[in-house]
């Protein structure tokens, strides 16, 4: 998610401060160069040597004849992104209001009037955040496009967020925003069809696939909705659903009611729908004697879709078992041809619950062929997307 990217990290005095090592590494792993910054307070709780360790570079811990400042977050600075986390009131104060007294600060204005992007990572004990002044300057900072990853309120404290989000964030902040003010509807996991109060009929589809879609939509500038089978997640406005019905009803909601212009900008197709559904018994199932069950079709999710929004972008994701590439394309044509997909994603059931997939892009002129993991997979669907939206 973050190859190729240059994340300066600047460490203020938190409690928090203590996460950092994991938080460094993390956006190593996701493929980000990183390099430390230190107030005096931050050194107090977690040694240079630690985040030396955690990035593998020096750690800036005073600003000397170098201006290590400009060499970082100047207009031609080393960094594409700075990151404050952990941010505490007083640096947060000192940011909106140009007070630089610490080598964090003076990155911070250097990068502010740079045009580098800057992200926010709050963490403080929870009185100080609803501090009157501490809001005013979160938001002020907020109107100059710092993007503010919000803390967890728990035990009292504004905890610093999670790794995911603010990972997130930092992808933001170095992505070209190419799907600024669409909409993107995107569905994810498996839907399940229930036999009785107990027992339901379902899949192998993890949702990484969609999810993975989803967070790169917003990254790109989306507002997103993931229509999925659970769990909440800190990139889209989500709606949880189990059926095959709860999921076709849900997705024609999200998109627009069919009356006029439709309240999405595209739809991305990733959850594995049941195509058959069962009726309910009403009370559980006695086992130890031979059962028939009647399968009745499910509604074709992506048919009625493109039935209400003639003009909606539609992904399509085709999966069959056979491994053979050519059947895998003649079936990704024929969805695309019949929904009159912008294109159609490909993919064998093996990869289902993987971390890495393999995949074949099909649109009106050909296949090209995706290797790499579900997260890759996913920027790769947006980054198309942005290209069929304009």
């Amino acid at each position: 998610m973050l190859e190729g990217v240059n994340v300066a990290l600047g460490i203020s005095g938190s409690i928090a401060a203590v996460k950092v090592v994991e938080l460094a590494h993390e956006l190593r792993r996701q493929g980000a160069a990183v390099r430390g910054v230190m107030t005096d307070s931050a050194r107090g709780i977690i040694h240079p040597w630690a985040v030396e360790f955690a990035t593998e570079n020096d750690v800036v811990t005073e600003i000397t004849g170098r201006v290590e400042h400009v060499e970082l977050c100047g207009r031609e600075g080393w960094a594409d992104v700075l990151l404050l986390a952990p941010a505490t009131a007083n640096t947060v104060g000192k940011v909106a209001s140009a007070v630089d007294d610490t080598p964090v600060t003076t990155c911070a204005t250097t990068a502010l009037g740079a045009g580098v992007p800057v992200v926010v990572v709050p963490a403080m004990h929870e009185p100080m955040y609803d501090h009157p002044g501490v809001l005013d300057a979160l938001d002020r900072v907020e109107s100059w496009g710092v993007d503010v990853v919000d803390p967890r309120l728990e035990e009292g404290k504004a905890k610093i967020a999670a790794e995911p989000a603010v990972v997130t964030a930092v992808g933001r902040g170095a992505t070209d925003d190419t799907l600024v003010g669409k909409h993107v509807v995107v569905t994810a996991g498996a839907t399940a069809e229930a036999v009785d109060p107990v027992r339901i009929l379902t899949n192998r589809a993890s949702g990484k696939t969609g999810r993975a879609v989803a967070r790169a939509c917003h990254i790109r500038g989306a507002d997103v909705t993931l229509v999925h089978d659970g769990g909440d997640v800190h990139y889209a406005d989500t709606v949880t659903v189990e059926s095959a019905a709860e999921m076709h009803d849900a997705v024609l909601a999200a998109i627009g009611d069919g009356t006029g212009a439709a309240a999405a900008d595209a739809l991305v197709s990733a959850a594995a729908i049941s195509d058959y559904t069962v009726a309910a018994a009403a009370q559980k199932l006695r086992s130890g004697e031979p059962r028939s069950l009647e399968f009745d079709p499910t509604p074709k999710l992506l048919d009625d879709v493109r039935a209400a929004h003639p003009d909606l972008a539609i992904v399509g994701f085709k999966t069959e078992t056979t491994g053979d590439d050519d059947a895998m394309i003649d079936a990704a044509r024929g969805l695309r041809d019949r929904i009159d997909c912008a294109f159609v994603v490909a993919n064998d059931a093996s990869v289902m619950g993987d971390d890495d997939t393999r995949t074949l892009f099909v649109d009106a002129d050909d296949a090209a062929a995706f290797s790499g993991s579900k997260t890759a997979l996913g920027g790769e669907v947006a980054a198309r997307l942005a290209v069929e939206l304009g």
